[in-house]
């Protein structure tokens, strides 16, 4: 499967991670792929935060532990400076604490470093297309930390949404983007924003993520 964009040009990527050698290995991988194109790679996080502003790559693969800045600090000024890509943590942790504080940060995936390189590339295509991407081995511990966390007194209820917000979370739960979400509803990305924002409130919720896990795990994704 190769990636399709609107202009059919490829999906561009960029690499922070302080360890040289896996960086080449990521930029050798992607040398064999079309569709997927690197335009830039650094072990420097401050060098790597302004390469993505000043490039917009449509995806930034972003190392979790790395001296200085780390990477969730990383992800909080990529996004506080309005970077609309897609930022994917690479990490060797399997921690339910990083997993569930990246992507309450505004992560867009979670992919640990021993995967096999096949469904790395398989990954990132998913995750430059605009979903979300998990490894396979952690759903099932993000879901039960999300279980672990959720201490209100009222637990989601899928009858207090409207049927766009049904659709809308059925459609996250597929881990689809806001944009895909606009284009496959035909509705507009600001509309799409503004009935997730609803959608998070009246479940409870405190990110996109959680409202996916949860869908998946209620069933609603069918």
């Amino acid at each position: 499967m190769t990636l399709t964009t609107a202009n059919d040009t490829p999906a561009t990527l960029m690499i922070i991670d302080d360890h040289p050698l896996l960086r080449r290995g990521v930029a050798q991988l992607l040398e064999l792929e079309d569709d997927l194109e690197l335009v830039g790679e650094t072990g420097d996080p401050e060098e790597g935060i302004a390469l993505a502003l000043k490039r917009e790559p449509d995806l930034v693969l972003l190392d979790l532990n790395m001296p200085g800045v780390n990477g969730l600090e990383a992800l909080r000024r990529l996004r506080e400076a309005n970077y609309s890509g897609r930022v994917v943590m690479f990490t060797v942790s399997d921690h339910e604490d990083d997993v569930v504080a990246a992507l309450h940060n505004g992560a867009d995936g979670y992919l640990l470093k021993d995967m096999e390189p096949e469904d790395m590339v398989r990954q990132l295509r998913q995750a430059a297309l605009g979903r979300m991407v998990i490894s396979e081995s952690l759903t099932a511990l993000l879901a039960e930390a999300l279980r672990n966390q959720r201490n209100a007194p009222t637990t989601p209820d899928i009858h207090s949404l409207t049927q766009r917000e049904r659709e809308i979370l059925q459609q996250l739960a597929g881990g689809l983007s806001n944009k895909l979400i606009a284009r496959k509803l035909d509705i507009t990305e600001g509309t799409v924003k503004v009935h997730v924002k609803h959608l998070l409130k009246k479940l409870n919720l405190r990110s996109r993520v959680e409202a996916a896990v949860w869908a998946v795990q209620a069933g609603i994704d069918h």
